[in-house]
This record gives C-alpha cells, sequence and structure tokens, in this order.
C-alpha cells in the first residue's frame, strides 16, 4: 500500500518514514481566531443548545409557516469578526436551514428581521423553563 508523503510530497511505501528536510505543514497556522472559536466545546454545546431550543427546524422558514428540518446550521446574527463578545449570546443566535443562513450573510434576509426571530425563541425558552 502507498501513500503521499506530507513531507516531501512524493508517493511511498505506507511503512516508509521520510527523513526530508521539509517541515511538516502545520494547518492550525492558517485558521483564524473564529475559526479557532467554532472548534471549541463551549461553541459545540452552545449550537446543540440553540438548535434543541428551536426544535431543530428553521427558525426563519418556521415563521413562513415551513418545517425545514435538514441542513440546520447556527447563524451569528452579528458577525463575530466584528464582535466577539456576543460569541455566546442566544440572542445573537438562530438556528437556519443552509439556504437562509447563506442568505443572511449576503445581507439578503436582515439582521433586525433574526434578531425579532432569536428574541422571540428566547422568551419562549424562558416561558416553559419557568413553569
Amino acid at each position: 500500500m502507498y501513500k503521499s508523503c506530507s513531507r516531501c510530497g512524493k508517493i511511498h511505501d505506507a511503512n516508509f518514514v521520510c527523513n526530508a528536510n521539509k517541515p511538516k505543514i502545520n494547518w492550525n497556522r492558517y485558521k483564524t481566531d473564529v475559526d479557532k472559536l467554532h472548534q471549541t466545546n463551549s461553541w459545540q454545546e452552545k449550537s446543540l443548545q440553540i438548535r434543541n431550543d428551536a426544535q431543530w427546524l428553521c427558525e426563519y422558514c418556521r415563521k413562513k409557516g415551513i418545517f425545514t428540518h435538514k441542513n440546520l446550521e447556527v447563524h451569528h446574527i452579528e458577525k463575530l469578526r466584528d464582535n466577539q463578545e456576543l460569541f455566546l449570546d442566544d440572542k445573537n443566535l438562530i438556528c437556519l436551514c443552509v439556504i437562509h443562513h447563506k442568505q443572511a450573510d449576503r445581507g439578503q434576509i436582515s439582521k433586525e428581521e433574526l434578531k425579532e426571530i432569536a428574541i422571540e425563541r428566547v422568551k419562549r425558552v424562558n416561558a416553559l423553563t419557568v413553569i
């Protein structure tokens, strides 16, 4: 069995250890601070919580009377590169399907409308936890 060498770029036997002088590529150095935040456990837990709170439905579709449960992503309404303090803020996060997530990123869905939906979800969840 053969494999591509990450040090020299050549094809070697799978058991061959290449001692090329070329250092191994550190892909982490190309990641931004925002990319690194998305890999933390706190983000994974918050993302799961937002999806659960949204009942595993796209919140924008749901507002329109459509129930979309496939390809869900959690979207930051205010971009992290603009304000990292809102990283785990429930009112800044919304569960969207891939299509609406892309539209929100392009600005085709207003931030105000998304914030309204997120605040409604937070109020609904808080009302349920009080009971």
